[in-house]
């Protein structure tokens, strides 16, 4: 890519525009506006030009729906506006015409309508961070304000003036410029976060010749699968991406592997169960819920998978027994892939081999590599696709038989480890694997039954060894790894590059150990579009149970105000507020749809009110106020902040008193 990249943001007012676009390697600035006040229009539509002619690209915050339609809009029909006269238009004027676009853009696109202007018709190139994050997806929607929350950006400013709003006045104009400038720097850091991934994409673009610069994970999928599919297929791509397969019901019997058997009684009347469905193939999600209690143990099941777990608590072997975990290596994909499984409406054979291939090919390159990354995304995405309607890879059918399989198949394993190792004791059961604190005398048998297992379903299982687990559940769980002895050199790496692996030299051995998060306890590396609200919690959860750290102490070393913080988000028709008493009398004033606070021994009570029946909830329940952190400016003294730790100090000493039931106020290093 050359030098002039441009990320950039639109806002557009009722009768005011303003465009901020900032180099991508550098603080040049380009800013217009089209108003009463300013009308930059003649420059604007310049610059515009420049970037056709230079191939020079916008970087955006959902720009592809957004941004990039307004200005595809206004090089379209520029010429046209002009009064009698063929002189230009007042810049209020233009303004208004881009501003009932612009609102024609946001409907279109909240009716999950197609845009005026598909990606491949756009003259300028587009990066949409928005899109390639997938943060477009339900399960992971996010507005840049959330995006700037969870990044820890300055300012989560929200636009104080509401875009029917005449523009008459400096000052107004400014406010919106300051928004404006504030959102593309926001964008530009997202950006930055992004290079190797904005890399990767680029290579990708090159090597398929299909843009894939905006490209989510499952897209990726889709594009190069269909890429080898359309080519080993001999079928066009479009007509490739018209196929799917539709169901109207499925026997759940008739797709069980033939291998599928138990010999405990729990476990034969849960295969009955699955044996005597029929699912309606349109509407999979929650049609089958049920448990069994085995071994002392609850595991749950569905039609997507299963999960059961051992009662909460810490779980520590001693020294005649370990800590046993088995999963099996790329499970989804492998069981299509060794099953000939494909969607009804490709040939098994090459579909398979195809598949195959990409779980080959992984194999031979290093994960520092980024293509074993995108071979990555394709085996996991592919499995999904299977149950989105929207993919070419729709075959609901596909999709039970992966998951009903994998379901029947671990519990298979895990009902052999249970059966033929006396003392067996099953902690965790999940998706892809099982852990369990097995005797040491009986390692052996547990590889035997392993190996056993693997020749039967023609898969394959990965272990390792926890010295300790912390659980609160299945989803939600601290795993230490046993200790594994390296040389100087690689520990020193290791403690370089891994904060949360433990460390320790004795008798001139230096040796180090993983630490696993899950869920509610993970703290590091969260994606942006997770909510990282009070990390303060779970770090010292995790010094409590890894570092014998207790939370008071913890607490009195934390001097990260970001870890204290909280995000609050309101929708639809609830709206953020913000009371208190001031000199006697009650004060409230309207916050913003996101934001971002502490707990504070003075400040405010922030609330969501229902703007039709005036309903109210309290962010924060009980005596708790709040100091708002939108603006977020560094105190030079700890104590200015006025944390309520006792806020946090409950909340950490609940989920440990939860784990290891101790009563409140006895909390102690065990």
């Amino acid at each position: 890519m050359s030098k002039k990249h441009w990320v950039m943001d639109y806002e557009t007012l009722y009768d005011c525009f303003t465009g901020v676009f900032e180099n991508y390697k550098t603080t040049e600035t380009k800013i217009f506006v089209i108003s009463r006040l300013r009308n930059d229009q003649t420059e604007f539509i310049s610059f515009l030009e420049d970037n056709i002619t230079n191939k020079e690209w916008h970087i955006s915050y959902n720009g592809l729906a957004f941004d990039a339609q307004v200005t595809h809009y206004i090089l379209d029909n520029v010429s046209k506006w002009k009064d009698e006269e063929g002189l230009g238009l007042d810049g209020h004027l233009v303004a208004n015409i881009i501003y009932k676009y612009a609102q024609r853009c946001i409907q279109k696109s909240n009716n999950k309508e197609f845009s005026d202007y598909p990606q491949w018709k756009m003259r300028i190139g587009q990066i949409d961070l928005f899109k390639m994050h997938h943060w477009d997806n339900p399960a992971k929607r996010s507005s840049l304000k959330w995006i700037q929350y969870s990044m820890d950006w300055q300012n989560i400013l929200d636009m104080p003036i509401h875009h029917e709003t005449e523009i008459r006045t400096q000052k107004d104009l400014d406010t919106i410029l300051k928004y404006c400038i504030n959102d593309v720097k926001s964008t530009k850091e997202i950006y930055n976060r992004s290079r190797s991934q904005v890399a990767l994409r680029k290579e990708l673009t090159g090597t398929y010749n299909i843009n894939m610069f905006s490209a989510s994970e499952p897209r990726i999928s889709k594009e190069i699968f269909g890429y080898y599919l359309s080519r080993n297929l001999n079928i066009p791509k479009r007509d490739l991406k018209q196929m799917r397969t539709y169901r109207d019901t499925i026997k759940i019997k008739d797709i069980i592997l033939p291998y599928i058997s138990f010999s405990s009684q729990e476990f034969k009347v849960l295969f009955d169960r699955f044996a005597s469905l029929e699912v309606n193939a349109g509407s999979l999600k929650g049609s089958f819920k049920y448990n069994i209690n085995y071994k002392g143990v609850n595991t749950h099941f569905g039609l997507g998978g299963v999960h059961g777990a051992i009662k909460k608590g810490v779980y520590e072997p001693d020294d005649d027994m370990i800590i046993m975990s088995s999963d099996v290596t790329s499970f989804y994909p492998n069981l299509a892939i060794k099953n000939k499984w494909s969607p009804g409406h490709f040939p098994k054979e090459e579909f398979c081999n195809q598949y195959e291939w990409f779980f080959e090919e992984r194999k031979k390159i290093p994960k520092s590599n980024p293509m074993n990354y995108v071979y990555k995304i394709i085996l996991n995405s592919t499995f999904g696709l299977s149950n989105d309607e929207n993919s070419f890879f729709y075959d609901p059918e596909l999709c039970m038989r992966i998951t009903i399989n994998g379901q029947l198949s671990l519990m298979m394993l895990y009902e052999q480890i249970m059966e033929r190792i006396p003392g067996a004791v099953a902690l965790l059961q999940n998706t892809d694997g099982v852990e369990t604190i097995i005797p040491k005398a009986f390692y052996d048998e547990y590889m035997l039954i392993c190996k056993e297992w693997e020749e039967k379903t023609n898969l394959n299982l990965e272990h390792d060894e926890y010295q300790k687990m912390v659980i609160g559940d299945v989803n939600n769980y601290i795993g230490i790894n046993k200790w594994v002895d390296v040389d100087i050199s690689t520990w020193r790496k290791l403690k370089t590059d891994n904060p949360h692996y433990l460390f320790k030299v004795e008798n001139d051995k230096f040796s180090f150990a993983p630490v696993k998060l899950k869920g509610r306890f993970d703290f590091h590396n969260l994606q942006l579009h997770k909510n990282k609200s009070k990390l303060v919690i779970p770090k010292a959860i995790y010094h409590y149970f890894v570092h014998d750290t207790l939370p008071e102490d913890y607490i009195d070393t934390n001097k990260n105000i970001l870890d204290y913080c909280i995000g609050g988000k309101s929708k639809g028709d609830w709206q953020q507020v913000a009371r208190q008493i001031k000199n006697g009398i009650f004060d409230e004033e309207k916050l913003q749809k996101i934001n971002r606070y502490f707990i504070s021994k003075s400040g405010v009570k922030i609330l969501k009110v229902n703007k039709k029946d005036n309903r109210e909830i309290q962010l924060e329940a009980g005596k708790w106020l709040q100091t708002i952190f939108n603006d977020m400016q560094l105190e030079p003294k700890w104590d200015n902040y006025d944390i309520d730790k006792k806020y946090y100090l409950e909340a950490i000493e609940q989920e440990i008193n939860n784990i290891i039931d101790v009563a409140p106020n006895q909390l102690t290093l065990f």
